[in-house]
């Protein structure tokens, strides 16, 4: 195919007003939340969509300077100029064009993962098969693909426990099979809401994602994280994600020594990275994105790392319903993977319960596609119309203007 256009559109959707959220040691702001929507357009007039992002770790913006703006220029400029009037025969071939620019490794992974999604959509539409089975004929010895899918609800940031465990019920009525949160306030804060979640549920998992126990200026240091860990592994938790900093591959094994079942990989930088982190035996999931990871092509070949070893791919996923469909594709062709992570925002029409479990409003997580994803009692039907199964409204480009500055701030206690 010989690719025409390129583009990348930076999208910001507000938090208003302005949410606070107090932490151990200070206050989080949350401010926005921004998308980058790229597209790719070829001779024969298809185009093909992406969820991309500027990162894989949903603060190293903050911290680090890269922005979903910085990205998407990138796209316009960079990318645009090494893809635009080639034909490839190959979705590699877009990977190794883009390897060719002088971007940091970092963003040209970052690039290809997007792309790669795009272009995967175009030759869906092009064969008028759904990329679930396009994917399909990457495994050896492949079952049929799985398209009915459990979901886990990933919500929960910095409230008190009470909140968690209240939350926690919302999602066991909506019929999710899991409830991530995200704990941080305090040593023992979090001891007790592991108490009171775990309480709170009768079939539904209970994940942590535990990040802030050290990427924040206070970090708990590794006798409290191993006693957290410990504790939640013996209340039966179904894993524990990144309790320590991405590359403590050290960390991991220690922790996995322990018993607890651990999970990790968004922060990896590649896929060779996810796969590294799982030749450790520390992680029982492996959490690659096809937003992050080289797309569908470097997804899968962790994937296929995963079977025969005692270790699950589930995906990781914190963004809109585009990138929600995207992964769900990815499981449904995927040997031995069958769990997708659906980010629970404010007011989500596809939640049904007697309270709102959503973390913060991001109407643009909605708005980014025509319709709405076929979720019903906590189980996602992935589309098989032709492509990533759905039409993305590009009306958000005017609708959702992008915001310069940070999506969250941070104050520490002096």
């Amino acid at each position: 195919m010989r690719i025409t256009d390129v583009h990348g559109y930076a999208l910001s959707s507000p938090i208003e007003p302005v949410q606070e959220r107090r932490f151990h040691g200070g206050r989080r702001r949350l401010l926005k939340r921004d998308v980058v929507l790229v597209t790719v357009e070829t001779a024969d007039g298809e185009r093909g969509v992406a969820p991309a992002g500027a990162s894989s770790s949903a603060m190293r913006e903050y911290f680090e300077g890269e922005s979903q703006g910085t990205f998407a220029d990138v796209i316009e400029n960079q990318v645009a100029d090494a893809l635009e009037g080639e034909t490839i025969e190959n979705v590699t071939d877009a990977h190794d064009r883009i390897g060719s620019t002088d971007l940091p490794g970092r963003m040209q992974t970052q690039a290809a993962s997007a792309v790669d999604v795009a272009l995967y959509d175009v030759l869906g539409k092009r064969a008028a098969a759904p990329i679930y089975d396009l994917l399909v004929d990457r495994f050896e010895d492949a079952p049929e693909p799985t398209t009915n899918l459990p979901l886990y609800a990933s919500a929960g940031m910095y409230m008190d426990p009470e909140g968690y465990a209240e939350q926690a019920t919302f999602v066991e009525e909506a019929g999710f099979v899991g409830y991530k949160y995200r704990p941080g306030i305090g040593p023992e804060a979090d001891r007790e809401t592991i108490n009171l979640v775990t309480d709170a549920v009768d079939k539904t998992e209970i994940m942590l994602d535990a990040h802030t126990w050290w990427k924040l200026r206070k970090p708990y240091g590794d006798e409290i994280v191993t006693d957290l860990v410990s504790y939640a592994a013996r209340r039966g938790v179904y894993w524990v994600e990144e309790p320590v900093a991405p590359d403590d591959y050290s960390g991991y094994e220690q922790l996995a020594e322990i018993g607890a079942p651990l999970a990790g990989g968004e922060s990896e930088p590649s896929p060779e990275g996810l796969i590294s982190l799982a030749k450790t035996g520390a992680v029982s999931y492996l959490q690659g994105d096809v937003r992050h990871h080289r797309g569908f092509t470097g997804c899968t070949s962790a994937i296929e790392f995963c079977r025969g070893r005692d270790i699950q791919f589930v995906p990781h996923n914190f963004g809109t319903w585009l990138g929600l469909l995207a992964n769900a594709h990815l499981v449904a062709a995927g040997p031995d993977v069958k769990l997708v992570e659906y980010p629970v925002f404010e007011d989500d029409p596809l939640v049904d319960a007697l309270g709102d479990p959503g973390m913060y409003p991001f109407d643009l997580a909605f708005d980014i596609i025509e319709g709405e994803p076929a979720v019903k009692n906590g189980h996602l039907s992935v589309p098989d119309a032709p492509g990533l199964g759905v039409e993305v409204n590009l009306d958000v480009v005017d609708e959702y203007p992008y915001i310069e500055g940070p999506w969250t701030e941070f104050e520490y206690a002096q």
